[in-house]
């Protein structure tokens, strides 16, 4: 009897051991940001409202933000063209980004891993294949990731009338970061 009662003990142990880390997680905080330098105008704006999944066994990733999220713009009637005439937020409410983690991460040790996100951003109802440079960091069970690029508003056919030239980059530098933990 004792020595079934060990055996089980062993067995269950070593189960529970080899039993693989979590697969999924899910953002706590995410943010992400852009800024538009033009010559006449800056124009920078924030949302707080990242959400987004990493599959860690698969190295695959998901996600996206509300356009009408993004707040901080040099006025509300900024921020009312911006939703309204560029990124036309009622008929393309979410940018999103889906696609797979291209690099040696270790997710199961503490460290930084530069890598390379490849997927579909979708801006605009566009969506167009991008390979973005990103820095994923471990500790214990936390994933942090971070990236900065750039997003060519013609690559998403969002249009800049001629008056307000001078006043939008035709480039937008983004920048995204989130925290993300164990999807329970």
């Amino acid at each position: 009897m004792m020595k079934r009662l060990l055996f089980l003990s062993v067995l269950i142990l070593t189960l529970v051991a080899a039993r693989p880390a979590a697969e999924l997680f899910k953002t706590s905080r995410g943010s992400v940001s852009f800024s538009s330098e033009a010559p006449m105008e800056i124009i920078m704006a924030k949302s707080t409202k990242l959400v987004g999944l990493i599959n860690t066994s698969k190295n695959s990733f998901a996600f996206q933000v509300a356009v009408i999220s993004f707040e901080g713009f040099n006025s509300e009637l900024q921020r009312e063209h911006f939703n309204e005439n560029y990124m036309e937020s009622t008929k393309f409410p979410k940018v999103k980004f889906v696609g797979k983690i291209d690099g040696d991460v270790d997710y199961d040790k503490n460290g930084n891993y530069p890598v390379k996100v490849q997927g579909k951003l979708n801006v605009h109802g566009i969506i167009k294949e991008r390979e973005i440079s990103a820095a994923i960091t471990i500790i214990g069970k936390m994933i942090t990731i971070k990236s900065e690029f750039e997003v060519s508003l013609e690559d998403h056919d969002i249009k800049i009338p001629t008056i307000v030239n001078q006043k939008l980059a035709k480039v937008i530098t983004c920048k995204v970061q989130a925290e993300l933990a164990p999807k329970n």
